[in-house]
């Protein structure tokens, strides 16, 4: 059932394609036609492509993501003092929708044998209904909207997929075994603080360059942290496991290449520095990966 989880998602986003192939107030078209055409062929038959087929589609995204050929258009949507209007109309209600998201994945997840991604899909298709109904809008209104909130986005849209895809070639190449012995070979043996930072820090460190806790978390954990501090030092697996990812989310704080925490919000809410909410964040995700330090040496050994 998850197949057709991906092939809605890739029907909408040859929705998407369509709208900008004939949205003539967009002189970038062609260019985001393209993209969100191939990437809604990788959702809608992924499963019957040869991989090497989705490689060069992959690397026709990069190249029209680099190249500039992406940009926003006309959407046939409200304007902004309608929007605002109707805010104003509906208050709280329009929290609605977005609870139905989490709340839905949630319950379908715990009460069914289905999972969070399918329990996602469904709950995204009811959210929507939802919306239409507290809104009385139309569905064209939210193919609409949908188009206009992804080309804001733009190509960071898809930045964790290939974020996670790379994080999984990293620990395939040994990347892992790489950072274990350059740690190894400056870390003391019998300095335990020492080590603590190093996994927690190099968590940090690797999901900023990365932009993905979890994909930093196989290379990390690979290397320092299993090798280093569960067995090396008989730590608590759960904790040291637990800490370090939430290390790992400290750095997702920091970086914009997590797009979807940092850079899509800015997009959404149109500020004026994309890297706002960046800035925000760098003291608390300090102050916190200080803490999980203390918190790893105190009660994980």
């Amino acid at each position: 059932m998850l197949e057709y989880v991906y092939q809605a998602t890739g029907l909408l986003l040859i929705a998407f394609s369509l709208q900008s192939f004939l949205d003539k107030d967009n002189p970038k078209r062609v260019g985001n036609g393209l993209f969100w055409l191939i990437y809604g062929v990788t959702f809608l038959f992924g499963a019957m492509m040869p991989h090497w087929i989705t490689g060069v589609m992959v690397l026709a995204l990069t190249g029209l993501a680099a190249a500039g050929f992406m940009g926003t258009g006309n959407y046939s949507t409200t304007t902004e003092e309608q929007r605002k209007q109707s805010a104003g109309i509906l208050k709280n209600k329009l929290f609605i929708p977005a609870l139905v998201v989490p709340l839905g994945t949630v319950c379908i997840s715990q009460l069914t044998d289905l999972g969070a991604l399918i329990g996602l899909g469904l709950s995204s298709v009811v959210a929507i209904l939802v919306a239409l109904v507290i809104t009385k809008s139309r569905p064209i209104h939210s193919l609409n909207e949908g188009r206009r909130l992804i080309d804001s986005i733009g190509w960071a849209a898809i930045l964790s997929q290939f974020l996670a895809a790379l994080g999984y070639l990293f620990n395939k190449a040994g990347v892992g075994e790489t950072v274990a012995a350059i740690v190894q070979m400056f870390i003391p043996e019998n300095m335990l603080i020492v080590k603590v930072m190093a996994y927690c820090i190099g968590m940090a460190v690797f999901t900023i360059v990365m932009g993905n806790a979890f994909a930093a978390f196989a290379v990390i954990t690979t290397g320092i942290g299993i090798p280093l501090l569960i067995l090396g030092q008989d730590g608590n697996a759960a904790i040291i496991g637990v800490l370090g990812m939430l290390s790992g989310f400290c750095g997702t704080l920091m970086t914009p290449m997590a797009a979807n925490f940092n850079v899509v919000p800015a997009a959404l809410l149109e500020l004026k520095n994309k890297h706002h909410v960046i800035l925000m964040q760098i003291i608390p995700g300090l102050v916190i990966l200080t803490f999980n330090i203390i918190l790893m040496y105190s009660f994980a050994f």
